[in-house]
């Protein structure tokens, strides 16, 4: 992985910022971390399980690791404390948690279990607003919260299933966190809404690697999305650069949403 080349215009210096979600090299988490560092911040992380903090923390150098699986509330009330004693204000939020139970294999959407679509709901989505909740007192009254989404959730990309629902929930979320935060702070909450991607998790989706190809091609580049993008939108939303930008998804897909009908596409 490269590293992030010059970001001290991004006024990062000297800020904590939580990032959640590090699976391994290619996670957007991971991205963000490094330029996080890259631009004189501090980073500290949060996965979910002890195992993955283990395979993680050569990736991480000397970087503090919190373990919470949000789906467990008694493991978020714990992250909170912990934070409280060791990083008692951040700066910022990342939250770039996601799951889908993709194990059934592919079926129709309106064939979804309840049980899958629920804990998609919850890890996805609900837990942005769980964290922000629990971490409110530890963030700083300007802070900046930057969750990951996709492109589009209006889209029936059929492979992806009920999983757009739950990154629909989870964009409506960030406006509701925004509005509710600004009774009390100046805390902001943005998405950035990215394209596709070369992630480990993206590789669990049926068919994903179709997607791609196709994805790529519809970029009006002609070259899909890189994982720096998507960090370096996010670390942009992070900075008091982006102080006036509350409540919004900013869509990074290298133009692939306006150009599904370009001429040589529609030929082939």
């Amino acid at each position: 992985m490269a590293e992030p080349q010059d970001l001290a215009g991004l006024q990062l210096a000297g800020k904590k910022v939580l990032v959640t979600g590090v699976a391994n090299k290619k996670s957007v988490a991971l991205h963000i971390g490094r330029g996080l560092v890259a631009a004189g911040a501090t980073p500290v992380y949060m996965v979910r399980t002890d195992e993955r903090r283990d395979s993680v923390t050569q990736l991480l150098a000397d970087s503090d690791i919190y373990v919470c699986d949000v789906r467990h509330q008694d493991q978020i009330e714990a992250l909170a404390e912990s934070l409280a004693a060791d990083h008692p204000q951040l700066d910022g939020f990342v939250h770039s948690i996601a799951f889908a139970d993709y194990s059934d294999g592919w079926k129709p959407f309106h064939e979804s279990s309840k049980e899958a679509f629920l804990e998609s709901v919850d890890v996805s989505a609900f837990s942005l607003v769980n964290l922000s909740n629990a971490l409110k007192d530890l963030l700083t009254p300007q802070a900046s919260v930057v969750t990951i989404s996709i492109s589009t959730t209006t889209m029936a990309a059929e492979n992806y299933g009920f999983m757009a629902p739950a990154k629909a929930a989870l964009d409506s979320a960030v406006v509701f966190l925004a509005k509710s935060f600004s009774a009390f702070s100046q805390v902001r909450f943005n998405a950035v809404r990215a394209g596709l991607l070369k992630t480990s998790s993206s590789a669990g989706i049926p068919g994903y690697a179709d997607s791609y190809l196709y994805g790529e091609k519809a970029t009006l580049r002609g070259r899909g999305l890189e994982t720096s993008e998507v960090a370096n939108t996010a670390l942009f939303l992070l900075s008091p650069l982006s102080s006036g930008i509350n409540a919004q998804g900013i869509v990074v897909d290298a133009g692939m949403g306006v150009n599904y009908f370009d001429e040589g596409i529609v030929r082939e």
